[in-house]
């Protein structure tokens, strides 16, 4: 369980990650932090040329690389768009990325594209919708996907089973790997009302090969009920490092991301979260070697 991750060349060492900005492109090259590996969104960096591929080149020549996807509405009703698939398999061809990633979620509707990742009813029409989509994905792409649990605050009455049953059938008919978020599974906790350790119990780790961690914020929904929003717009909260420490139990020491995608800090406190990760981990084997 504690071997690197890779689906590609330049394996994943299972280490804290963090995801890369341009605001942090000339410190990581002047000074070579000490960092296991970058998470890029992949729209990001669909165009030709320009500066940020010259410096994501630079960076991916030192580091390994994760490319997470946005935008292919994997859980969307309608065809998902091959000139958007084909730019994604250009994207990862050049950087030969170790891991692939997108959301179950959807974001367009015809030739809408939604600035949201929304939630899905988990129905075996749904299921049969997400896996048709994942093996398109698989074959355009010719290398698998991890599927990431969503952050949702919302939940449809026509659910016929759980988040976890859903993606473990998904895993089952697709052969595609897991992201796991554990945020997610903090801030779905909260606004549904289950336990999150619970969830974790039942998650299939087995199939997991990376793991989200970021900052959430606190809100209320419209009759006043605490409601926490996946923001990624601050530090791991304490919470979320605890449930992390209890994934570890079940997953093993693997690739783990800190996601930090708005009011981003200076490099120094996004490495920070990443060291902590480490130091999780670091804490895990230590915990494993015990007799």
């Amino acid at each position: 369980m504690a071997a690197s991750v890779s689906f590609g060349t330049s394996p994943v060492p299972p280490r804290g990650g963090v995801g890369l900005k341009p605001e942090h492109y000339r410190t990581i090259l002047d000074s070579a932090p000490d960092v296991g590996w970058f998470e890029i969104h992949a729209e990001n960096y669909m165009g030709e040329g320009g500066p940020p591929h010259a410096y994501l080149a630079a960076i991916r020549a030192r580091y390994p690389l994760s490319l997470h996807g946005v935008g292919l509405s994997i859980g969307g009703a309608g065809p998902l768009d091959k000139a958007h698939l084909s730019r994604l398999r250009a994207l990862a061809d050049r950087y030969e990325p170790a891991l692939f990633s997108e959301h179950l979620a959807w974001s367009s509707h015809g030739s809408v594209y939604l600035n949201d990742l929304l939630p899905l009813p988990y129905t075996d029409e749904t299921l049969t919708c997400v896996c048709d989509h994942i093996d398109e994905v698989h074959d355009a792409m010719a290398r698998p996907m991890l599927l990431e649990n969503p952050s949702t605050y919302v939940a449809y009455a026509e659910t016929t089973m759980s988040e976890v049953e859903f993606l473990r059938a998904v895993v089952h008919r697709t052969g595609c790997g897991l992201l796991l978020d554990v945020n997610n599974v903090f801030v779905q906790a909260a606004n549904h009302g289950f336990d999150p350790f619970d969830y974790l119990d039942a998650f299939p780790a087995e199939h997991v090969r990376e793991i989200h961690l970021g900052g959430h914020a606190e809100d209320e929904d419209a009759g006043g009920a605490p409601l926490l929003i996946d923001d990624h717009g601050r530090e791991v909260a304490d919470p979320v490092w605890t449930l992390y420490a209890e994934a570890l139990k079940t997953t093993g020491p693997i690739p783990t991301l800190i996601e930090w995608d708005n009011d981003v800090p200076a490099w120094e406190g996004l490495f920070a979260e990443a060291k902590r990760a480490d130091a999780a981990i670091a804490t895990f084997r230590k915990s494993e070697m015990r007799p």
